[in-house]
């Protein structure tokens, strides 16, 4: 009889807890680890890691896999990027709890906040549920290749409890906020990790109404403070605009300290008109008195990818262009190479509902071509408009012509924050900031125009290997960063750590071999929706709860994840 369920043998160590990598052996008894460093006893299963790096399982607090998750199996794109937990219900959008009447609202919402497919959801949510409780009954029936944690989200219960006042954003009476309470505590008790709420104009839903909490009254959010002071666990998560920052943020900070739980608060270089330093230090500031609130930030640009596959265009809006984007792709590439509408198109202007993004070109100064791996720290230099401006030609005419070039697949990028500067410097300070925690990954969501599930191997890559334009971060932080701080921040304290004890979730990872790939576009939602995936190699053995999920980047037949509530 074996001794162990499970040993990696001989890899490089980094174990999470931001301690110096070492070599040794991991043995796995019963789904957790029990014995880290040289391991003398025999195993069901054994695999050889020397020269291969390992590490905890990845923990992504922020991902929307709340209707993927009542589909599918597979959390992909996240389950190719040695993520093990992920959370979910996030930005104050998810589909419980629901009255079968508001099906359709929470679907709209969804899609136009997330971008993912109105169709798919349709086809995709079986609605076996109405209450939070009930949704969480229904994900313990299901298995997963990873742990899934939920949240219950603001927008949802507002729509719940209130109705069209609620969606309408209308000030919640005393009633209206008894009810949330209750519903609130009730949630949390079923096993939500957490609440989450959105204040930004930039939540609508697909019919361009803003998201139902964005401008939820102080008496409102206290209530629910005090719903989570009740429940006496989980946490906040939140995304504000603070466009009036003195009030905005005392009410945050009011939130935690009413009701002594803490919050994350999405954080990135051009989110807020006030600048993410100034957020930053009041965040200091806040739990330096006491009172735990993070940043929650990203490792890299968060960028739209553009092209004739995906959701949007570097040419949406123009009318010649519109005319043909609903397409197949093989019929719109024709209609495009058109040289009368290719004229019409470059002579077009672009419509109001796209003036936002086509600023942030800037001309194609912020346009570059997406390549295989990516580069998400690109050099200006290298810019499409400083590409065209070698060969002489008009940039948009450049632009253009590449996007119709071949099959019509190719993929530009245009980073809209954290990246102002044209550096991922604001990055690097973000991350090695005591008050923030990695995260807004978003997996599940912006199908058709982000896809940055793919955060957590570029912070391993690029941050500890591959930087060249300034400084990188050694790699027992970065790690630490992605399992111990992450599942800490969101009260998961079985995981996140190679330590006797812990949950059995591991990564064996060919670090000198491990990269991004790019994104393409799949056809594998419900109802055939597309959206965007993207994949990594270089991660040779991906366990949960001491089964392999992922051998090589391919998945085994294991589904050992579940709905994981809190430890």
């Amino acid at each position: 009889m074996s001794d162990y369920d499970l040993i990696v043998r001989g890899g490089t160590v980094v174990d999470g807890t931001g301690q110096a990598e070492r070599s040794a052996d991991v043995a796995v008894r019963d789904g957790l680890i029990v014995e880290v460093g040289k391991v003398s006893g025999h195993a069901a299963e054994e695999i050889d890691a020397d020269g291969a790096l390992v590490t905890p399982g990845f923990v992504d607090i922020h991902t929307h896999y709340d209707g993927q998750a009542t589909w599918s199996n597979r959390m992909s794109p996240s389950s190719h990027h040695g993520v093990t937990t992920v959370v979910m219900g996030n930005c104050g959008v998810g589909f419980a709890p629901v009255r079968a009447a508001d099906h359709e609202l929470l679907i709209e919402l969804m899609e136009g906040v997330e971008d993912i497919p109105g169709v798919a959801l349709h086809e995709g949510l079986p609605w076996s549920w109405e209450s939070f409780p009930d949704y969480m009954d229904y994900l313990s029936g299901r298995q997963f290749d990873m742990d899934i944690g939920a949240q219950i989200p603001h927008a949802a219960l507002r729509v719940y409890v209130m109705g069209q006042r609620g969606a309408d954003r209308e000030p919640a009476n005393a009633d209206d906020i008894a009810l949330m309470q209750k519903l609130t505590t009730e949630a949390m008790k079923a096993g939500a990790l957490g609440f989450t709420s959105s204040r930004t104009l930039n939540h609508r839903s697909s019919k361009g109404a803003p998201t139902p909490s964005l401008k939820a009254e102080v008496d409102e959010l206290m209530g629910l403070a005090g719903a989570m002071k009740n429940a006496g666990r989980g946490v906040f998560e939140m995304i504000s605009d603070f466009d009036d920052f003195e009030d905005e943020f005392s009410i945050l900070r009011g939130m935690v300290e009413h009701s002594g739980r803490p919050m994350s608060i999405s954080l990135a270089q051009g989110l807020s008109p006030n600048g993410w330093k100034k957020i930053l230090s009041r965040i200091a500031k806040a739990t330096d008195d006491g009172h735990k609130m993070r940043g929650q930030v990203a490792p890299r640009a968060i960028g739209i990818l553009m092209g004739l596959s995906t959701t949007l265009s570097p040419f949406t809006t123009r009318p010649s262009f519109m005319e043909v984007t609903k397409l197949p792709l093989a019929e719109k590439l024709a209609a495009l190479k058109d040289p009368a509408r290719r004229a019409r198109i470059l002579a077009e202007e672009t419509g109001p509902g796209f003036a936002r993004l086509f600023k942030l070109m800037d001309g194609g100064k912020k346009v570059w071509l997406m390549t295989d791996p990516p580069n998400y720290e690109p050099d200006p230099a290298e810019s499409l408009a400083a590409e065209a401006a070698r060969a002489g030609e008009d940039e948009w005419s450049y632009i253009y012509d590449l996007m119709t070039a071949g099959d019509g697949k190719t993929i530009f990028y245009t980073p809209f924050a954290n990246y102002a500067e044209d550096n991922l410097d604001c990055c690097r300070e973000m991350i090695l900031d005591e008050n923030t925690v990695m995260g807004l990954g978003d997996g599940g969501a912006h199908v058709g125009t982000i896809c940055d599930a793919s955060f957590i191997t570029t912070l391993i890559t690029h941050w500890g290997r591959d930087r060249t334009r300034g400084d990188r971060i050694d790699l027992p932080t970065l790690v630490k960063n992605q399992t111990r701080d992450t599942a800490r921040a969101v009260e998961l304290n079985d995981r996140g750590t190679l330590e006797p004890g812990m949950r059995a979730d591991i990564n064996v990872i060919d670090f000198e071999n491990l990269s991004v790939r790019a994104p393409e576009i799949v056809h594998d939602l419900p109802a055939g929706g597309a959206r965007l995936q993207q994949k990594a190699e270089g991660y040779l053995s991906t366990i949960v709860a001491g089964q392999q999920t992922y051998i090589n980047g391919e998945a085994t037949d294991a589904l050992p994840g579940r709905l994981v509530r809190p430890t």
